[in-house]
């Protein structure tokens, strides 16, 4: 393969949105084991969310796609092959660039991070309701500028003047 020939296999690749229109192999070997790809794609997004049981397999299974990514790229930059070897290589490295992308959108995998996460935005909206509600836009404790609390009320509320 010439280097020019080289280039732009690898830049297709690297470009943005290479994998639209991609399809994820039905099968990959990856690590020397020999992979459903698709099925197990297809399989894990059918669900909102990654069960406990199966998230170290999730987990697992990206960080290996990555490894084969990587080793496929580097024959590719690296070994003397055909330009058609190359272009195999190319197709399977965007086929698993396609299929990491499908996994990496599945839902939260930590239930509990996200209870606590949307907890937390619930307790800080409800705090800045009761702050602009009260008149204090600050956290100082006082009365806030231009709130309830400011002129011609009489200084009612919880002011306690």
């Amino acid at each position: 393969m010439r280097e020019f020939e080289r280039k732009q296999l690898l830049e297709r690749i690297e470009r943005e949105g290479a994998t639209v229109g991609a399809s994820i192999p039905e099968e990959v070997e990856v690590q020397g084991e020999t992979v459903a790809l698709q099925e197990f794609v297809f399989e894990t997004r059918k669900r909102e969310t990654v069960p406990p049981g199966e998230r170290e397999r999730v987990e697992r299974a990206k960080k290996n796609l990555r490894r084969e990514r990587l080793q496929r790229k580097q024959r590719i930059e690296d070994a003397d092959i055909s330009y058609e070897e190359g272009e195999r290589l190319v197709e399977s490295v965007v086929g698993i660039d396609r299929a990491l992308n499908a996994l990496e959108q599945l839902g939260p995998t930590d239930l509990e991070a996200e209870v606590e996460a949307k907890e937390a935005a619930d307790r800080k909206r409800w705090m800045n309701f009761l702050r602009q509600a009260l008149g204090r836009d600050d956290d100082s404790g006082g009365v806030g500028r231009g709130g309830r609390g400011s002129g011609g009320r009489g200084g009612g509320g919880l002011g306690g003047r």
